[in-house]
């Protein structure tokens, strides 16, 4: 009992240590979605607050399974400041098979695989405060299937 004691503290501190360390992010949440759909009138909100006004990168986190139905996914993104006043909007394709050899895209664990995919790059967000990125799927399914969680990640943007 004291060695399962010891594995499990042990892994719970390599777990902080590891999140702790990604000094570049700013925002990072996922939404796992219930029965791996997407519904057409689902709209994932991501509210996030920026500390100071400069450059940014924006992510999409997606989980999908091999059961995925397509090999790309569609989807529009809008981001809002305090005022609701919409800065950015856009309809992005994501491809997450290779169209030609059905090959899936992305880190793969067994039938899920990860993708974590540019949405914004060096964006400038113009002050400090609260934001609101809102995502919702395009791909004209009542019920996206397969689609296991959908996220949103926000990372100071570096300049290489």
């Amino acid at each position: 009992m004291t060695n399962l004691k010891q594995i499990l503290g042990v892994t719970v501190l390599a777990l902080f240590l590891f999140t702790s360390c990604d000094e570049n992010r700013v925002y990072e949440t996922n939404y796992d979605l219930p029965d791996k759909l997407w519904r057409e009138d689902s709209v994932l909100t991501y509210d996030f607050t920026i500390a100071e006004p400069g450059s940014y990168d924006f992510y999409y986190n997606l989980r999908n399974t091999l059961s995925y139905p397509k090999y790309n996914l569609y989807l529009t993104y809008s981001l809002k400041d305090s005022t609701g006043r919409v800065l950015s909007s856009e309809l992005h394709e994501m491809t997450l098979f290779d169209p030609k050899t059905g090959e899936p895209r992305g880190d793969g664990l067994g039938d899920i695989f990860t993708h974590r995919i540019k949405a914004l790059e060096s964006y400038e967000l113009p002050y400090a405060g609260p934001y609101s990125f809102t995502i919702k799927q395009y791909m004209r399914y009542d019920s996206l299937p397969e689609v296991v969680s959908v996220g949103l990640r926000i990372e100071q943007a570096t300049t290489e």
